[in-house]
């Protein structure tokens, strides 16, 4: 009887119209979101796999965990049950904890589950997005006339069946679905391996048995040395241990600061970058002399917080016997969203010889019995994992028409959003999850309660030159704060990004009760709660 209550309560969308408002592409975090936000135009959620959850659902080992505390990661109407464990989540919390939140606010009934978006087509014409204005007006898109075709393949079946739609929201992320495949010279590729070679995503796919089965006994690399391939190498340690254990070693390309948890020296992670008066010292695009000149003045504080960061780091992990300590400050890493939370228990493998690593800076290539290094260095290998990360952009460039495919990715490597969201020059469409934070969870929701802010008309866009002036300037405030800014990362000035889409809703921008808290005290989803 509960378990025909809850299928009830848990009803999905059983027919798409053929003409409707808002589609939104992907159930993950940023879809649910999406959703929530705009519920009052019953949105059309195509989500392909049979749950929601996104990476979190099928692009996750059995050990992955979130890297962030739980109350830093919730949404701002729906807390977790137990936000006060200290524990990472798992990645079933997070999956349960996303389904809870779709039962809160009956966000089932918008979701076609099983139905694949494989082409998309435009319906504007051909000058519709280059004009002064976005959209033609840079104001309330819904004006009852359907802009884009969305073709959708459901189940097995191969037929592509087009829905007409005046808005569409892609929420499809930047991870899982397209693995980034290094590229290797003729003759030094995988086909001259004798051994296994396989993706990350591919290895998500594995039951726990199997993942088992595959690695125990087996010498494995992984090539990587960022979450997922530190991850990867642990799981492979845990099935090693014991009798006929063999080693897994990590080549490593680039260094990065890893963290063993959110406390430094004792004092919380968060208020060296998530207060107010912290943030203040970082740059921020499109800032004025002024604040350029307060920046700079303030250098020698920031490099202050870094170095006191990486002591702890360096006293509290072996860094330096293994050869693993980054030549770059800790704050360029946070400021491009690259920094780790380590598993339990990794060095102590590392320790136990079940882990080990290799420094590959000038580059790799297989060899018949493993890999090669280019100093001439070889490791021989049964396996070969490749945690080398997911081309997130070309799932849009698969789908969208030309010319806006040609536009996804802006002469900075990044997507040219405007608030994250906007691209300028794609008319009646948004792109929510590409941005990252601390806090994905976060940056998602509120970017998705601006974009409802924008569908009912509460602002206007600026010009289309003005965006991508502000897009712009994001990108070189990237610039200046880490050389890793080919990635779309607001850490650093993660509140003066809220700041702006608060002010554009016509809400408040300072959240805190007294400005105590508001100087001092960290911000989180809950000071963004709706009233």
């Amino acid at each position: 009887m509960a378990m025909a209550q809850g299928q009830a309560a848990r009803a999905t969308r059983e027919a798409v119209p053929l003409v409707s408002r808002v589609a939104i592409i992907g159930g993950g975090i940023s879809g649910l979101a999406a959703a929530k936000q705009m519920s009052a135009y019953d949105p059309v959620v195509f989500e392909a796999t049979p749950s929601v959850g996104g990476v979190w659902k099928h692009c996750v080992y059995r050990t992955t965990r979130l890297q962030t505390p739980r109350p830093d990661y919730e949404f701002s109407d729906y807390s977790w049950k137990n936000r006060d464990d200290p524990s990472f989540p798992t990645h079933t919390e997070i999956v349960d904890y996303l389904e809870g939140y779709a039962d809160e606010f009956d966000l089932w009934r918008y979701i076609s589950f099983g139905s694949k978006v494989v082409d998309i087509k435009f319906l504007g014409g051909a000058e519709a997005g280059f004009t002064e204005l976005w959209s033609g007006t840079g104001k309330a898109p819904l004006r009852g006339k359907p802009m884009w075709e969305v073709g959708v393949v459901t189940g097995d079946s191969n037929i592509v069946q087009y829905y007409k739609f005046e808005f569409v929201v892609m929420c499809t992320g930047k991870y899982g679905d397209v693995p980034r495949m290094p590229v290797f010279p003729p003759g030094k590729g995988p086909e001259v391996f004798k051994g296994t070679v396989m993706h990350s995503l591919d290895y998500c796919k594995l039951s726990e048995e199997e993942a088992v089965e595959l690695m125990r006994g087996k010498k494995a690399v992984v090539v990587g040395y960022k979450k997922s391939a530190i991850d990867l190498a642990n799981e492979c340690a845990q099935a090693n241990q014991g009798e006929g254990g063999q080693p897994c070693t990590m080549l490593v390309r680039t260094l990065h600061w890893v963290v063993p948890s959110y406390s430094i020296w004792g004092l919380p992670f968060s208020m060296f970058y998530s207060t107010r008066l912290s943030q203040l010292f970082y740059e921020r695009p499109n800032q004025g002399f002024f604040r350029s000149l307060l920046c700079r003045l303030m250098s020698p504080l920031r490099t202050g917080v870094s170095k006191f960061i990486e002591s702890y780091l360096s006293w509290k992990l072996p860094l330096g016997k293994y050869g693993l300590t980054p030549d770059h400050p800790f704050v360029e890493d946070y400021a491009s969203c690259q920094m780790a939370i380590l598993p339990e228990g990794f060095f102590d493998m590392a320790d136990r010889g079940l882990v080990r690593f290799k420094r590959a800076s000038a580059g790799w290539c297989f060899s018949e019995n493993g890999v090669v290094l280019d100093d001439g260095t070889k490791v021989e290998a049964d396996l070969v994992f490749l945690a080398t990360g997911f081309e997130g952009k070309d799932k849009l460039r698969e789908v969208l028409p030309k010319p806006f495919r040609d536009l996804v990715v802006g002469k900075s490597s990044m997507m040219p959003l405007y608030r994250g969201t906007i691209h300028p020059l794609i008319p009646n469409m948004a792109f929510v999850g590409f941005v990252e934070s601390v806090s994905n969870l976060h940056t998602s929701e509120l970017r998705c309660r601006w974009l409802s802010g924008l569908l009912e008309g509460r602002f206007e866009l600026p010009t289309v030159k003005a965006m991508m002036g502000h897009v712009a300037g994001e990108a070189d405030a990237m610039r200046r704060t880490t050389r890793f800014y080919r990635r779309h990362c607001i850490s650093t000035y993660s509140i003066h990004d809220s700041d702006g889409m608060c002010a554009d809703l016509g809400s408040a921008t300072l959240r805190k009760a007294n400005w105590i808290a508001e100087l001092f005290a960290p911000y989180n989803n809950k000071d963004y709660k709706e009233q």
